[in-house]
């Protein structure tokens, strides 16, 4: 059955194909069209799964791709249990995605198209998690790149929706020559880019290079997964619709730069590092996504700023080597679960609400929406680590490992993390009470195109891809967790996962102040919350609320060290181009074109000036005879 894995990217793949050349004659049944592609996938991917034993690694080639001299590059695909976690996630939380689209794009008149943009969303994943080599993944990277981009900047006629796709471009640009190096390294060193051919003769790289290579990835991840200091991009990514926030945020985009730092274990594992680079940036990233997220009243920002938080604890895992690549892994897959079904959930509510994200204008809903409130409540829940539900298992046990760190770096580390847990438990509580309970403050107010409120329970099509969801958000953590059946299934891919012994603290105690930390964010929102929420934002607020609602001014950094020095440098080099190069020549062209111009005023015409001319020539010649004669 291996040799038909590529029918998992083809399905989608001919979907979008389809789509793109049928246009608008596929209006009124290219959503299902792009659904059913989606689902075959799926139940492909399922049989594989089933098929498999998990245990060996099974290599197809497709055909020779770039035959170049000793460049040679297979188009193949790699069929592992790290591949085929990523195809059920990609797959199954797509699939509903797709399902909650129909109900949700059924207004839009260009509803074909966005099916086909899903699509190739959808196989660009796909390629990007079954490639068998680098290039081959960098292919699939590029194609979610301008899938993102298309789906970011639906919104054509919004100017902010064509900023943010721009900006998510151009920022996953700055990771992607990051990736490209690490691949032109890995051919200079090896003379391959397979994974096999690659961590095979890891040893014969000079560790320098190992160490460039490492930090290379990450650049890459970063860039991909919105981390430290490249996840501007990713709240912006808001602009487009609530479906492709929940596909770039939850199940796919965001975790390709995760899945990147779990397939390359062996590079990371060969450089200590770059590995303490990586949990370094994660830990970062993980605080910054918290923080941030306190400030905002944007129900989907929030979100956005939950999943920068949520995939830096992945980072922060797959940084710690073998003692987390595992945990990473099962915290991104649970996570696809709740965090999918949460912006669902918030896509609900802007459905019901006039396409209105901010929260002030919210309140009591949990009356008029039950099955988005018990559902999004379910994801809540499993997000800040609600004893028993997905994250408590998944979330607990990467603070737990952090804390395994010897010396410094496990109170750094695990301080981070746990400290993150209960801002998490905050911001988190803030957006539900804010959403879901009090005063309902919709009564009182038009949204912002002059309509009333008039909040209502979605449609079946919407809310039964929110309830399954849900399931997952419960029952994920405690089914990957008892019997470390998920770390088992992992071990063939990304090493069987190792316990620390370095930690300052124990499990029973790093679980009892993790829960202490979470009880006191979820008190502390209501208290904030319990005072009033006036409908319009406050401006007198202290520096940090600012700062936060700033982003903690991480555009600002951008613009400072990378677009701004950019602007200038491009400048420059045009003003030498111009002046310089451009000048050279043409003035070189002048000077020719002028003195010919004068040489040819001498051309007169008349015998008596050549015979003057001749007679001057003559007695310079018979001069300068004479003083060679005489000196």
């Amino acid at each position: 059955m291996t040799a038909s894995s590529w029918l998992l990217v083809a399905f989608p793949a001919l979907g979008a194909l389809a789509l793109f050349l049928l246009g608008k004659r596929a209006k009124g049944w290219g959503h299902l069209l792009g659904t059913g592609t989606v689902v075959a996938s799926f139940v492909f991917g399922l049989l594989l799964f089933f098929a498999a034993d998990g245990k060996s690694t099974v290599d197809t080639k497709l055909y020779s791709w770039i035959p170049v001299s000793s460049l040679q590059v297979d188009f193949g695909i790699r069929i592992d249990a790290l591949s085929l976690t990523f195809v059920l996630l990609i797959t199954g939380v797509g699939m509903l995605i797709h399902f909650y689209s129909i109900g949700y794009m059924a207004e839009d008149a260009a509803r074909h198209r966005f099916f086909a943009y899903l699509n190739l969303f959808v196989a660009s994943m796909l390629i990007l998690v079954l490639g068998n080599n680098f290039i081959t993944l960098y292919l699939g990277w590029e194609g979610v790149g301008l899938a993102s981009y298309l789906l970011i900047g639906w919104y054509q006629d919004r100017p902010s929706a064509a900023t943010a796709a721009k900006k998510a471009f151009l920022m996953n640009r700055v990771g992607d020559v990051g990736l490209a190096l690490a691949i032109f390294l890995m051919f200079s060193y090896v003379g391959s880019t397979g994974y096999a051919e690659v961590f095979a003769n890891i040893d014969k790289i000079p560790p320098g290079a190992v160490t460039a290579i490492g930090l290379l990835l990450l650049l890459g991840a970063c860039g991909k997964s919105g981390q430290f200091p490249l996840q501007a991009w990713l709240p912006d990514a808001m602009e487009g619709p609530t479906p492709v926030s929940a596909l770039i945020h939850a199940a796919t985009m965001v975790t390709a730069g995760v899945y990147l730092v779990a397939r390359s274990n062996t590079i990371f594992n060969a450089s200590p590092d770059a590995r303490l680079v990586v949990t370094i940036i994660g830990a970062i990233t993980l605080l910054i996504g918290c923080v941030i997220g306190c400030a905002y009243d944007d129900i989907k920002k929030v979100l956005a700023y939950s999943t920068v938080s949520q995939i830096g604890y992945m980072m922060l895992a797959v940084g710690l080597g073998p003692v987390g690549y595992a945990l990473g892994i099962m915290h991104l897959v649970a996570h696809g679960f709740f965090k999918a079904g949460l912006f669902l959930g918030a896509g609900s509510v802007m459905h019901a609400m006039n396409d209105e994200v901010d929260m002030r204008k919210f309140g009591g809903l949990a009356k008029k929406m039950p099955i988005t409130f018990v559902t999004f409540g379910l994801g809540y829940l499993a997000l800040i680590g609600f004893p028993f539900l997905s994250g408590y298992f998944t979330k607990d046990a990467i603070i737990e490992a952090a804390f395994g760190e010897e010396g410094w770096r496990g109170w750094v580390f695990g301080g981070a993390a746990m400290l993150g847990a209960g801002l998490t438990a905050f911001y988190m509580t803030r957006l539900v009470i804010m959403t879901f309970f009090g005063k309902e403050r919709w009564k009182d107010i038009k949204s912002s195109d002059g309509r009333d409120f008039h909040p209502h329970e979605s449609k079946p099509v919407m809310w039964i891809p929110m309830a399954i969801l849900a399931v997952g958000s419960v029952g994920a953590g405690a089914f990957f967790k008892i019997g470390d059946r998920f770390t088992t299934w992992l071990a063939p891919s990304v090493g069987a996962l190792e316990k620390s012994e370095h930690g300052p603290l124990s499990a029973g105690l790093i679980t009892t102040f993790t829960l202490v930390l979470i009880a006191l964010g979820v008190v502390a929102a209501w208290a904030f919350v319990r005072r009033g929420v006036p409908v319009e934002r406050p401006e007198r607020v202290s520096i940090f609320v600012r700062a936060a609602r700033n982003d903690l001014y991480g555009n600002t950094l951008n613009e400072t060290l990378v677009a701004r020095p950019g602007t200038w440098l491009s400048r420059a080099l045009v003003y030498v181009d111009n002046r310089g190069v451009d000048g050279a020549v043409n003035g070189l062209a002048a000077l020719l074109g002028g003195g010919s111009g004068r040489l040819r005023r001498l051309q007169t015409g008349f015998v008596r000036s050549y015979a003057l001319s001749m007679l001057g020539g003559t007695f310079l010649l018979v001069v300068a005879l004479l003083l060679v004669r005489f000196s």
